[in-house]
């Protein structure tokens, strides 16, 4: 009888070593590539939103208690500085006319007084404690009526008795649009700490990113940086890294980058979605094609050639992966030989 032929194996482990015997079907189906070093431009790709700049954007308070009996804007409109926003009907503007009324009054009262005292004392017939009381009186006049215009100045309001009148008109600080608006018509204002609305001038503003904390180090000013929006998909806008936080949110593990960017065609609208892409320094580092690397136990591995058709499995740690690359940051040396092809089936 013919004596059957022994059957040859796929593969024979021993230890950590994984030999491949001659005869193999395994043979065809592994190729062996290099580690080879390559120049990487990385490009980082992140989600960003559109923002108004803080230092552009100012909250409109309303200096006094009052009913808003007049609401001159809508949101999203655009303002220009000193036009009127809103009108406000105030008893505490009308407490404050009138404390300047009594002032000026009491200005009048002891300039009349004074001049009456120095007249007295020209002619012998005052006393000089009698003209110092009354320059005592005059100047305390005076500084009380500077008091009360000072409040009058801060309220937003003009000092001079022919322009008083009984209603706050309160006006745009800045030149920009409404893009928070918190009161109504017939709404009565109480509390000075809550904005009314919000006014930002977007003749520039910023785009935010989050880049993770493992990425920040690729990231720095001055940086040139790609943003496509979402509302402009086939149109690329091209900036630089304008700012990048000293923080880093502890709850999102991540570092706020801003980019500026002109916007007088108002085209870049705040909350807008984007995607930037951050190019960063070219670098030659140690590359393998991203199917050389298995996953085992929650880690990354490759088969390391050791001799001919003899491999190990090494632990590699993965900077990134670009297209079909994988860039080595431990556990592999340029010119060493893996397996690139089919290593999932050395994988146990």
């Amino acid at each position: 009888m013919p004596v059957a032929q022994k059957a040859v194996p796929n593969l024979v482990r021993d230890g950590s070593r994984i030999t491949i015997p001659d005869g193999s079907p395994l043979r065809d189906k592994l190729t062996v590539g290099t580690v080879v070093e390559q120049p990487i431009d990385r490009a980082l790709q992140l989600p960003a939103i559109v923002e108004a700049e803080p230092a552009r954007t100012l909250k409109v308070l309303p200096p006094v208690a009052g009913r808003l009996i007049d609401l001159k804007v809508q949101l999203g409109q655009r303002v220009e500085r000193g036009q009127e926003l809103a009108v406000i009907d105030s008893s505490d503007l009308a407490q404050a006319y009138a404390d300047e009324d009594k002032a000026r009054s009491a200005v009048r009262m002891t300039k009349q007084t004074l001049d009456r005292a120095v007249a007295l004392e020209k002619y012998s017939a005052g006393s000089v404690k009698d003209r110092q009381q009354a320059e005592n009186d005059h100047a305390q006049a005076q500084a009380e009526l500077e008091r009360t215009q000072s409040r009058l100045r801060a309220i937003g309001v003009s000092s001079d008795p022919r322009e008083a009148g009984r209603v706050l008109s309160l006006k745009a600080p800045v030149s920009g649009s409404v893009i928070d608006l918190q009161a109504a018509r017939g709404a009565y204002i109480n509390d000075p700490t809550v904005a009314i609305m919000t006014i930002a001038n977007l003749d520039e503003v910023w785009v935010t990113a989050n880049v993770p904390e493992k990425d920040a180090a690729l990231v720095t000013q001055g940086q040139p940086v790609e943003v496509v929006f979402t509302a402009y998909p086939g149109e690329p806008f091209k900036g630089r890294v304008l700012f990048v936080s000293d923080i880093l949110d502890p709850d999102t593990r991540r570092v706020k980058v801003r980019i500026a960017f002109q916007n007088s065609e108002m085209r870049l609208k705040p909350n807008m979605f984007a995607n930037a892409t951050f190019m960063t320094p070219k670098r030659t580092v140690p590359t393998i094609p991203t199917t050389a690397v298995v996953l085992k136990n929650e880690a990354d591995q490759v088969f390391v050639e050791i001799a001919p058709w003899t491999f190990e499995a090494r632990p590699v740690e993965i900077e990134f992966e670009q297209a079909d690359r994988a860039v080595i940051a431990h556990g592999l040396r340029t010119g060493e030989r893996v397996v690139v092809k089919s290593a999932v089936l050395l994988n146990d």
